[in-house]
């Protein structure tokens, strides 16, 4: 098996330009050898695992990865092992492989998101195509969450009257209102806006609304 510290990321790239890794997960030693084979010959790297507990036992990994899982395992199910780690590893995509797949496992398996379902046998080039796109998938998903907190912390940066300036602006109210609201001149507002923009990274107020609403919980588009 190759050593769970094999993935290492220097501090100063960004998670989703990292090297990415593929996850193999399978109890069978000569299907675990033959896709690790394969998927180095790619180029890319590859860690392996004989059950789910082991896969699970390692440190989370924080750059562009994909999960190749048997469903058939000796601990947890490869389903089980989905419904254990989708919530928190939404940044790394399942592709599992099964040698007795069947339309009810298919379906659960995909409506809990799983990228791909191949039943053995399957062309090397078919299960290479479902983990590249599962890849890209992986550096969308590590960029969008970066972006988020990249909003999070411009929005940390803002004082307290910022903030309330901030909220107030874009609700829709008028510069003059804002101060009307706060207690505070018209031209106190628009030192306050001007640092706002600046420090959000704003160029205009409609971009600065649309940062705000993807501050709010539950909101991630742009």
């Amino acid at each position: 098996m190759t050593p769970a510290h094999a993935v290492e990321l220097a501090s100063e790239v960004p998670p989703a330009q990292a090297a990415p890794v593929v996850f193999v997960v399978d109890d069978d030693v000569s299907v675990r050898e033959s896709l690790e084979a394969m998927i180095r010959f790619a180029g890319l790297r590859v860690e392996t695992y004989a059950c789910a507990q082991d896969f699970l036992d390692r440190k989370r990994a924080t750059v562009p990865s994909c999960l190749v899982l048997d469903v058939s395992l000796p601990d947890l199910s490869g389903l089980d092992l989905q419904s254990l780690i989708a919530s928190e590893r939404t940044d790394m995509p399942i592709i599992f492989i099964t040698g007795y797949g069947d339309v009810p496992m298919t379906v659960r398996a995909m409506k809990a998101g799983a990228a791909e379902f191949l039943t053995k046998p399957f062309e090397d080039d078919v299960l290479l195509d479902a983990i590249q796109h599962a890849i890209e998938r992986s550096r969308a998903a590590l960029s969008a969450v970066a972006g988020m907190q990249s909003i999070r912390d411009r929005y940390a940066s803002l004082s307290r009257r910022e903030q309330e300036v901030m909220a107030l602006v874009v609700s829709g109210l008028l510069n003059k209102q804002v101060g009307a609201e706060l207690g505070i001149s018209e031209i106190t507002v628009k030192v306050h806006r001007r640092h706002v923009m600046r420090k959000m990274d704003a160029r205009s107020l409609p971009e600065l609304v649309n940062i705000a609403g993807r501050l709010q919980p539950g909101k991630t588009s742009t």
